[in-house]
């Protein structure tokens, strides 16, 4: 029997803690809404791409420092930046703060593959979001291509987060 398939055998077999229980449920939660959550972020993309001309000259465009042109661009782009701008940026935060609450659901669930598929997804989304506001700052494409790239190996790693975990069952 291969390594991999004895430590599944192995987590189906073991009894969680309650505690543990709980935050396995909680983290699997955290990885379906994260999905969800990113299905709706791409379309949210898509209409921006579409539909919204981001002007060359906005507050945080062309900054001399990356971060505080990031920090300028994204509180226009909520400001001022149009429904689906604003839309597109405002769930890329919620889900910058999501990702990280589920990353640190798992550290304290017990389960590796929790850990890994958070600190994955986390990073990814992380990285989406820093080259959105890359885009914001520069409009170069490839800033929008890493962007949506970045976006399906989150939501890869959420979906293989939510195959991968356990699922407890009571003791018998």
């Amino acid at each position: 029997m291969s390594a991999m398939r004895r430590d599944r055998v192995r987590n189906r077999q073991r009894l969680a803690l309650p505690s543990e229980t709980g935050r396995i449920r909680a983290v699997r939660r955290l990885e379906l809404a994260l999905s969800l959550a990113l299905l709706c972020q791409f379309l949210l993309g898509m209409a921006v791409n579409l539909f919204v001309k981001v002007p060359a000259d906005h507050p945080g465009a062309k900054p001399p420092e990356y971060f505080s042109g990031v920090a300028q661009s994204v509180a226009w782009a909520l400001a001022h930046g149009g429904i689906w701008l604003a839309l597109h940026a405002g769930l890329g935060l919620a889900l910058v703060l999501t990702a990280l609450a589920a990353l640190l659901t798992a550290t304290r669930s017990g389960s590796r593959a929790a850990v890994v598929s958070t600190t994955v997804g986390f990073l990814a989304v992380l990285g989406a979001g820093f080259n959105g506001g890359s885009f914001l700052n520069y409009g170069e494409d490839f800033s929008s291509m890493i962007m949506a790239s970045l976006f399906a190996v989150a939501l890869g790693s959420y979906v293989v987060g939510l195959w991968r975990i356990p699922t407890v069952a009571a003791p018998s």
